[in-house]
């Protein structure tokens, strides 16, 4: 099954690929649901690679004979090479095509995760943590693209709303999957069913995501060419703000993720059932209200509408939880905090994949370079915010609400500043 003819593919009004004949009803939604399941996949693979890992860190500290911050380093390793290895990976898949940098980084993905099934030495699984985040990069790049590449407009919107039902419940899952792993095997067994995931996923990649991105349309430079590319992209106002309207918005919700655990229990004193459960009803918020946003508003509001009221949302959610936070109030309980969190994350479900879809709309010349700037500002924004929200110690919830705060505003001003939604659109870039 094809899900482009890259010889003769066109896309159809509402998103579609068809070929120089049309294409039934049936199977286009056939090959619809096929990109969906295997896009789904690729995008919640490093969220997996994270998060089922998390119930083993202790475990880890104890057979590799390693401190406790060592065995840190094993997660931002792998997070780091998720951000950087974007920048190297989207640019390639404008070059050579989606397929190729996708199967050679998947493969790459597998060989990395069997070996730090096998490490000897916290040293060896860091190094091979940080292949891993690189390599799995390719899937989060280039699944972006891809939607570009198959669908424009609101339907590109839709897309991207239809993903995040897959990546959000990606972290619901895998650290109960990892728990589950541990109580019939040690950490490496982690490992073991990671590189089985991956496995089967370049199998599935290799066997049905056939090329989106015609000879004809990619480049031809090298890395001064993707430089400049990316350079040219940045030079975009409207793309950047999009940009850091996304990162920003997304680093608020690095810092719930962050602080969340310590605010809710340590402060609030709820249990580590509580907690599991808050977290999520918080991500099934998010979830449905980007189902929301891709089924009944993408079509009938314009994006720009969507993305300002998820924007506002989340500025509003973030000052009242900097208000109960820090006493003006008086004493609240966890109810009204975790209403509070409720709220900031389900607007999250309006304001990520609308950030994306209108940044990815005006770059049809390079979406794997513009889906790499994306990805990386995301990673890098999230990064400097979390260790943020634990600067005033483990007293107060204050610095994660100022941090949401902070992103809130800034991805707002970005929003209004640079994108200006309420003009004329320009015309997108060409190239």
């Amino acid at each position: 099954m094809e899900l482009l003819m890259p010889e003769s593919g066109r896309t159809t009004k509402q998103g579609h690929i068809t070929g120089t004949t049309s294409t039934p009803v049936a199977a286009a939604r056939r090959v619809g649901l096929l990109v969906t399941l295997v896009l789904g996949g690729l995008t919640a693979l490093p969220p997996l690679s994270m998060d089922m890992y998390l119930p083993a860190l202790p475990e880890v500290t104890e057979s590799l004979r390693a401190p406790a911050a060592t065995v840190q380093l094993t997660l931002t390793a792998c997070l780091a090479g998720m951000a950087l290895g974007q920048l190297v990976v989207g640019p390639m898949s404008d070059k050579w095509g989606r397929r190729r940098p996708l199967l050679a980084g998947m493969i790459v993905y597998v060989a990395a995760t069997a070996v730090c099934a096998f490490a000897p030495s916290v040293e060896l699984l860091i190094t091979f943590r940080l292949l891993q985040g690189l390599a799995g990069a390719a899937g989060i790049v280039i699944a972006r693209a891809v939607v570009r590449d198959l669908y424009d407009g609101v339907e590109m919107a839709r897309f991207f709303s239809t993903l995040m039902l897959i990546s959000g419940v990606a972290p619901i899952i895998a650290p109960l999957i990892g728990g589950q792993i541990l109580r019939i095997t040690d950490w490496r067994g982690v490992f073991h069913v990671l590189t089985v995931i991956g496995v089967l996923l370049t199998v599935v990649v290799w066997r049905f995501l056939h090329e989106t991105l015609p000879p004809e349309r990619r480049h031809a430079g090298g890395v001064g060419e993707a430089l400049r590319t990316m350079r040219g992209l940045l030079a975009d106002r409207v793309f950047t703000g999009y940009m850091l309207a996304g990162g920003l918005a997304f680093a608020a919700l690095f810092a719930y993720i962050s602080a969340s655990p310590f605010v809710v229990q340590e402060i609030y004193g709820a249990s580590p059932q509580t907690f599991s459960l808050l977290f999520g009803l918080n991500s099934i918020g998010l979830v449905a209200v980007g189902q929301i946003n891709g089924k009944l508003l993408v079509g009938r509001v314009s994006l720009d509408k969507v993305l300002g009221g998820g924007l506002a949302v989340i500025l509003l959610a973030s000052v009242a939880l900097l208000l109960m936070t820090s006493g003006v109030f008086g004493k609240v309980g966890l109810a009204p905090i975790a209403a509070g969190l409720f709220v900031l994350m389900s607007a999250m479900g309006t304001a990520m994949p609308n950030t994306n879809a209108q940044a990815l709309m005006r770059t049809p010349h390079a979406a794997g370079s513009a889906s790499a700037l994306l990805g990386t500002s995301s990673f890098l924004i999230g990064a400097i915010a979390s260790p943020l929200v634990g600067i005033a110690g483990e007293a107060t919830a204050v610095p994660m609400a100022l941090v949401q705060l902070v992103c809130a505003v800034g991805a707002l001003a970005c929003f209004l500043g640079m994108c200006r939604p309420w003009r004329t659109p320009s015309e997108p870039q060409t190239g």
